[in-house]
């Protein structure tokens, strides 16, 4: 593989425990896993695709993978994912990712949830898996992800998915299930700053807030210092305007003091006119950033991006949503596969195709694939 890929993908899944018995172990695991890989670039989305492009790139295959019994069943690679322990496999792709960004640049990390829809099965009571990621919004590139537990929801698996990275000088943006004490107070020991929405889960801190917000504006914020930034954008009759107010005066805060380095409420307005209708939307955040109010409206709205590069890809160019993988750890252990080529499609840059092209030009042509494989 080292041919290809001067990182070797294989060799980065040689710590996953093999979890089949001796006797079954005819096909090698990172020969299963690369040709997995390769085969969901190219746009490849169960099972038997997976097989099928194994079968059709054989050759190409043979030039890097041992493959002592050929290409693997479908059903094999389905036993194998489903065997597979799911935190070795994510802490495989971490350490992945660390090899490719030995410091990651100073931006903004949204981190976000999303369900696998068709994940559930009803026969055995298996509920839907959600899935918490962290996105490099200038990078383009997951981080990192965490399934949140059975009977369980975002709070307990943010903490999880902080503790293993690496955000020095990065603004971490959460909505407001992630506005905690405990979490603010880890993302500032990781040397990173926050954006934290507010609502209902923080309800005293959050009334507060609101209240200040709205007789500070019944009173024009007449006497009380603030930054303000006002953006509009718009076209094929959708006009769009997002008005940010941003204040650092808080000592009058109740409880101010158990959240790590805050500095900062801030107030942002969306108001957007559909041809003749007009609607509105307003948002409260707590920060550790200062009162600046451009800086905060651009963190906020980097926030988003999780949601258009990354979860509308997913379903979109990946039909995440529309998977019926799931036995065993089999749908989380695919997900971190589509997060893996996700990452692949996204840092080659040698083309400028939307993602869905980009998998089909790497089915139709191995020099390109290998190209995409060697953007790590």
């Amino acid at each position: 593989m080292n041919a290809i890929n001067p990182l070797s993908i294989r060799e980065n899944f040689e710590t996953i425990t093999d979890p089949r018995v001796e006797r079954t172990k005819l096909h090698k695991l990172g020969d299963i896993l690369t040709i997995a890989i390769c085969a969901v670039i190219c746009g490849a989305d169960e099972w038997v695709e997976i097989e099928l492009f194994g079968k059709s790139k054989k050759d190409w295959l043979s030039g890097f993978l041992e493959l002592p019994y050929g290409i693997p069943s479908h059903d094999t690679f389905g036993r194998v994912f489903a065997m597979i322990e799911p935190d070795d496999f994510r802490a495989c792709f971490l350490n992945w990712v660390k090899t490719l960004f030995e410091e990651l640049p100073a931006q903004v990390v949204p981190i976000d949830g999303k369900t696998l829809r068709r994940s559930h099965d009803k026969s055995s009571g298996k509920s839907a898996i959600h899935m918490v990621s962290a996105w490099a919004s200038s990078n383009g590139i997951v981080l990192g992800q965490v399934k949140t537990a059975e009977k369980s929801n975002e709070i307990t698996a943010i903490p999880e998915l902080l503790k293993h990275l690496e955000l020095k000088g990065c603004t971490v943006t959460i909505d407001a299930m992630g506005c905690q004490k405990e979490i603010a107070s880890q993302i500032v020991k990781k040397e990173a700053d926050y954006a934290l929405a507010l609502k209902g889960n923080q309800a005293g801190l959050h009334s507060d807030v609101k209240l200040f917000f709205d007789d500070a504006r019944e009173s024009g914020f007449k006497g009380i210092p603030h930054s303000f930034h006002e953006n509009v954008d718009g076209g094929h009759g959708r006009v769009e305007i997002r008005r940010c107010w941003a204040v650092d005066e808080i000592d009058w805060l109740c409880g101010k003091e158990k959240w790590e380095k805050l500095k900062t409420i801030a107030m942002i307005e969306s108001e957007r006119h559909i041809d003749d209708k007009i609607s509105k939307e307003t948002r409260f955040y707590i920060s550790s950033h200062g009162a600046d109010a451009l800086k905060i409206a651009d963190v906020v709205r980097s926030h988003w991006a999780i949601e258009n590069s990354l979860h509308w890809i997913l379903d979109v160019s990946f039909q995440e949503d529309s998977s019926r993988i799931r036995k065993g750890n089999a749908s989380e252990n695919f997900a971190v596969i589509r997060h893996m080529a996700l990452n692949l499609l996204k840092s080659e840059n040698s083309c400028k195709l939307g993602i869905k092209a980009k998998r089909r030009k790497a089915g139709w042509n191995t020099d390109y694939l290998a190209k995409v494989l060697a953007a790590a």
